[in-house]
């Protein structure tokens, strides 16, 4: 492991950054003072692009950052103000008060547009709310969680397999088969439920929603990982069969479409995904009052495919999908995997205490601030680069891609290099 000096300049050098650029950037840009919410259209240099629809995803991921800001020390005032401001605009505006649940697209003003129920979105409700009610005691966040948490347990609950339904009419059916999805589960929207679940029982501290999350900690962990390499599949039949993946109509991010196919092939599956699940379920055990050992082995495994086949070891940084136990074809990478592997190897760096999981982060923590972030456009990241770096999609800000992963990932990795150098001085 490093000396400890060299931790805690990394540290210094990463909180300076949130506090100085990072966070600031969407503090100064981001709110609407006309009609409330955010507004989170942003181009390479971090100007405005004009655009002003406001979907579900991006108003609950602003109010998580601003939340969870606040509730870590950061952004004085203005975080705790924004966090406030963001909660009545989503209260306002998003719940379906005749079908329940929150609605996924609406006009500037609030107006809904599409009222289609994603359960990508309805889970992160329950996540920034609680996140909002333990930074600033405010009970509406607590109310609004509790209703999001109803409404997926009433209309999202697949009482026959097990899970969630994730793709859903504005009256809760079902969509189509196909890429309208309205026959699949994915991995993704069940580990944000684990980690939705995870900030719920830490608010409310209920018998109840500790058993949900220990249930569907459990259905990951025996449902959705592949058992020879302990890796996730992406998709999944209802009744948890692996399938290929594919590109759903409903969009949640802009992820590449699949080489030459309609589909991922089956082995297919991403690193950054992989770790960032890692961290959140060691997250969950430290909520739940369980030893972090006891998933040491997930851990591992992530981290180690990770590092073996996701990591580029000559160019820096982490590929965005990788096959599970062959060298990787596409070197594309994006901003979001890059911020969460940062958290997860430096759990690994300090659960495991191999040396390689700390070289993994340097790998990547250099990537991100010699090539992702854009130091005179406001220190904002890119959001999907070549191998080399240069820019496929270079935007700062858009419908999917705001301040959740960037901010979340410098406030969490301050927080483990904090404790590393305590470790170190010891």
């Amino acid at each position: 492991m490093p000396e400890r000096a060299e931790i805690v300049k990394l540290a210094d050098r990463t909180e300076a950054y949130l506090v100085d650029s990072l966070l600031p950037f969407w503090i100064e840009r981001s709110p609407d003072e006309e009609c409330g919410g955010f507004l989170t259209y942003f181009d390479s240099r971090g100007r405005a692009t004009g655009e002003t629809a406001k979907t579900f995803l991006m108003q609950i991921r602003m109010l998580y950052t601003m939340a969870s800001a606040h509730r870590a020390g950061y952004g004085g005032d203005a975080s705790a103000r924004l966090a406030q401001k963001g909660a009545a605009f989503l209260l306002d505006h998003y719940w379906d008060d005749e079908n329940d649940g929150w609605v996924w697209i609406a006009e500037r003003n609030g107006a809904p547009t599409v009222r289609d129920k994603v359960g990508y979105g309805q889970v992160f409700a329950i996540y920034a709310f609680s996140e909002y009610f333990l930074a600033t005691g405010d009970r509406r966040g607590h109310e609004a969680a509790l209703r999001s948490y109803d409404a997926i347990c009433r209309h999202m609950a697949d009482t026959r397999h097990g899970g969630c339904f994730e793709l859903m009419e504005p009256d809760w059916t079902p969509k189509p088969p196909g890429r309208s999805g309205g026959d699949r589960k994915s991995m993704d929207v069940h580990m944000h439920l684990m980690e939705a679940l995870t900030r719920l029982y830490e608010m409310t501290r209920s018998p109840t929603h500790r058993r949900r999350l220990i249930e569907t900690v459990d259905l990951i962990l025996t449902r959705m990982l592949e058992p020879r390499t302990g890796l996730g599949y992406m998709q999944f039949a209802l009744d948890f069969t692996p399938l290929e993946a594919i590109l759903f109509d409903t969009e949640w991010g802009r992820d590449a479409e699949p080489d030459g196919s309609p589909a991922h092939p089956l082995d297919m599956t991403s690193p950054g995904h992989n770790v960032e699940f890692a961290w959140l379920l060691l997250h969950a055990a430290d909520v739940l009052g369980v030893p972090r050992s006891q998933y040491a082995d997930v851990l591992r495994r992530m981290c180690d495919h990770c590092i073996d086949f996701g990591l580029d070891r000559e160019l820096g940084g982490v590929y965005a999908d990788v096959p599970m136990t062959r060298p990787p074809t596409k070197t594309e990478k994006q901003f979001w995997q890059q911020a969460e592997a940062m958290i997860g190897l430096l759990d690994a760096a300090a659960l495991l205490g191999d040396e390689k999981y700390w070289l993994a982060f340097r790998n990547v923590y250099d990537f991100v601030f010699d090539k992702l972030v854009v130091t005179d456009a406001g220190g904002e990241w890119y959001e999907r680069v070549d191998r080399e770096g240069v820019p496929i999609d270079d935007a700062l800000g858009h419908a999917w891609k705001i301040s959740y992963h960037t901010v979340r990932s410098m406030i969490q990795v301050t927080r483990r290099l904090r404790g590393l150098a305590a470790k170190a001085g010891t």
